[in-house]
């Protein structure tokens, strides 16, 4: 473990220089994590899935998608998922006065970027953190390879239930009606 006074803290991104939003800054457990914008295809995935999840947040009205959302889960863990699902109640009371999620999203999707480094971190790094703070589902979607990893919350962490393949549908228990299917975020 770092010593408290190096690690990093959400104080510290506050005083970071504007770089135009080229750079994404998180911190996992006080470590700093910086990555260049994403990719075109990255970004069309994106929002594939989170029309489809507006869509179904629309017709119910139990809560909203939010695409690269601040999410401030300590002052040493701030991430910017791609992706998340929030219900209406969690929503009620996890909104710092800057527009941060400072509670656990229900739903947190990641899509992979390029590189060893990129997958370790939504692989390893981000599963780890979203399960020690709650979070129910977790996916990791993969343009490149077209499929979708599903975690599903089971008992006090989140486990790898399936991957899905362009044939496949994604649905979740967490959203009851909820489907999308998985050739339909490539498209």
């Amino acid at each position: 473990m770092v010593a408290d006074s190096l690690r990093w803290t959400t104080r510290d991104l506050e005083v970071m220089p504007d770089d135009g939003g080229w750079k994404r800054h998180e911190i996992v457990d006080g470590e700093l994590y910086v990555t260049r914008a994403p990719h075109l295809h990255h970004q069309r995935a994106v929002g594939k899935i989170h029309r489809a999840l507006d869509q179904w947040s629309d017709q119910t009205q139990r809560g909203q998608p939010f695409v690269a959302p601040g999410v401030i889960f300590t002052r040493h863990d701030a991430v910017i998922p791609d992706l998340v699902w929030v219900s209406q109640e969690r929503l009620a009371v996890g909104l710092d006065e800057a527009g941060h999620l400072t509670v656990a999203p229900e739903l947190v999707v990641e899509i992979l970027s390029p590189g060893t480094a990129n997958e370790q971190r939504d692989k390893e790094i981000k599963l780890k953190l979203y399960s020690r703070h709650g979070v129910q589902d977790y996916w990791i979607v993969d343009w490149r390879l077209q499929t979708v990893e599903v975690y599903r919350r089971r008992d006090v962490q989140l486990h790898h239930t399936s991957t899905l393949l362009s044939g496949d549908t994604l649905t979740t228990s967490l959203l009851p009606g909820f489907s999308v299917p998985v050739a339909q975020i490539f498209q």
